[in-house]
């Protein structure tokens, strides 16, 4: 133990010096980078990897290989048509898959990627099976890359950063890894991460491997023991709920607030959901010091962009092994879903201001795939975004309220006094015509459920003109609100959704067709 403690204490020193030596040459290179012919590069090279494919031969990609750009996407547009992760399971997954006693095979070999994919994200939809995600070398190496060109960019900007003299805490979901055949894995995006990163990056990551495979509830409780126990830890990478909740143990179990306990600690990465519903959590946790705040827009089909440190919001990253492409949001159907033959623009072309679908196309053999996030550009010089939440919408009685607009009234609320929100879900009341609200309070609410409709309506009501109408209308009711305590909402999602932890999210808007999530929370434990 001893030896390993030396060993570590001389590494970390050692590689914060290299990383600070090369950070500003290669945030300077990212710079300089130009986004357009980049991605023009990507696209240039995907058709001809894709090209020698079951897909490519379906789609004649190799027709496009040797002609210009406009008019190889052009043609791309007309050939391809935009797919869903159902579409392309059923045509080109499916015919691979084959269930022997009770364990899935998948192996895919030159379907629509060159060679066998070695992995999948596994992914579980809110009413659906889980999603199989192909995910190639190419996509990781792409991701390392995305990975080193943020570091590099942080520490560029913060010269006296200390952040690799210690270790990041990774809040990973569940690490387990299924076998597939043939070699070919599948698990959790971030159990994949973690399971195959470069070993020199081992003593800069914690947990360990024994806790970071515990149950949720006994993860928890272990991390918050040794982010309490071990001063080395200098970042905290995850979820933001998931991050409130583990540094609020911490406070539980050390006695003081976070800002106190952790004096080290320097960085908190965070992706996944939106941060304004959470933002007046995290400045109560750290109402002194505070450490610096980093967004990603990561999925298990692409990384998509990243915050650098003193800018509001994130840039897309159209560097990484994607092609982009963007549907605006009006042209999507009332599910929230693209035609296979919609209007799509690249990123040459994006308007700021608009709400985009996003469509990638990827190193791991995604082709027009519907991603199911959606943006908004606020600037093209640099590219900043704006995650605006899923494609889904609350939006039974035709109002077409955005998950945007939804965690901005509940972050509105949030910044009024007594008002503690820290977790929810609205959906459809069908039968009452209104939207049915299911919040989680903190402990300090002791107030009306009615006044908390009138403000979230009240809200809405501000930001969405259909909102306004069909209410001035009639054509929808006011909303109700119910309220239950925060443990409440995790423990209904492990009990009913079987998902509690990590990478799994509570929904902010109910994805069923009749509002059946909110209901079921609604009626848990009655």
């Amino acid at each position: 133990m001893k030896n390993d403690k030396t060993l570590r204490d001389a590494t970390f020193p050692l590689f914060d010096r290299l990383l600070k030596s090369g950070s500003a040459f290669n945030a300077g290179r990212l710079a300089a980078r130009d986004p357009l012919a980049f991605q023009r590069r990507i696209f240039t090279s995907l058709i001809a990897r894709g090209a020698s494919t079951r897909f490519g031969a379906d789609h004649g990609l190799a027709e496009l290989i040797s002609l210009p750009f406009p008019e190889a996407y052009r043609r791309y547009r007309l050939q391809v048509p935009i797919r869903s992760y159902d579409d392309f399971w059923r045509e080109y997954f499916e015919p691979h898959a084959r269930k022997e006693n009770g364990s899935l095979s998948l192996l895919l070999d030159d379907v629509t990627w060159p060679g066998r994919i070695p992995y999948f994200c596994e992914t579980s939809g809110t009413t659906a099976p889980s999603k199989y995600i192909p995910f190639t070398g190419e996509m990781f190496a792409a991701n390392r890359r995305a990975a080193l060109d943020l570091t590099s960019c942080y520490l560029d900007r913060n010269r006296r950063s200390r952040l690799f003299q210690g270790k990041l805490l990774y809040m990973a979901g569940n690490t387990e890894l299924s076998d597939l055949g043939a070699g070919v894995k599948s698990g959790d995006m971030s159990a994949i991460t973690l399971r195959y990163r470069p070993s020199y990056l081992t003593p800069f990551i914690a947990p360990d491997a024994a806790t970071a495979a515990l149950p949720w509830e006994e993860k928890l409780e272990r991390l918050a023991q040794l982010l309490l126990s071990d001063s080395q830890i200098r970042g905290i990478s995850g979820v933001p709920p998931w991050i409130i909740l583990l540094l609020k143990r911490c406070a539980e179990l050390g006695g003081g607030s976070p800002s106190q306990l952790f004096p080290n600690l320097e960085l908190i990465i965070h992706g996944g959901t939106s941060m304004k519903p959470y933002r007046r959590e995290f400045g109560e946790l750290f109402p002194g010091r505070a450490p610096h705040f980093l967004e990603l827009l990561p999925s298990s089909e692409a990384f998509m962009a990243f915050q650098l440190l003193g800018e509001e919001q994130m840039r897309l990253a159209p560097y990484y092994g994607v092609f982009f492409e963007f549907v605006p949001c009006e042209d999507l159907d009332d599910r929230g879903r693209p035609a296979p033959d919609a209007s799509c623009v690249p990123l040459e072309e994006i308007e700021t201001g608009r709400r985009y679908a996003v469509i990638v196309t990827t190193y791991a053999g995604l082709w027009r795939y519907h991603i199911g996030d959606t943006i908004r550009f606020s600037a093209r010089e640099p590219l900043f975004i704006e995650f605006t939440g899923r494609d889904k919408f609350l939006d039974r009685f035709e109002e077409k309220v955005t998950q945007g607009e939804v965690e901005e009234a509940v972050s509105a609320l949030n910044r009024c006094k007594g008002i503690d929100i820290r977790e929810f879900i609205v959906g459809p009341d069908i039968a009452q015509r209104r939207h049915l609200w299911v919040l989680a309070m903190g402990n300090r609410w002791a107030g009306d459920s009615g006044d908390l409709a009138g403000r979230l309506d009240r809200a809405l009501t501000g930001m969405n003109a259909d909102y306004r109408t069909f209410r001035a209308q009639g054509r929808i009711n006011p909303p109700q609100v119910l309220m239950l305590a925060e443990d409440e909402i995790y423990r209904w999602s492990k009990e009913v959704r079987g998902k509690l932890g990590g990478q799994s999210k509570i929904p902010h808007i109910d994805p069923t067709l009749e509002g059946e999530l909110v209901a079921s929370l609604a009626n848990f434990g009655r």
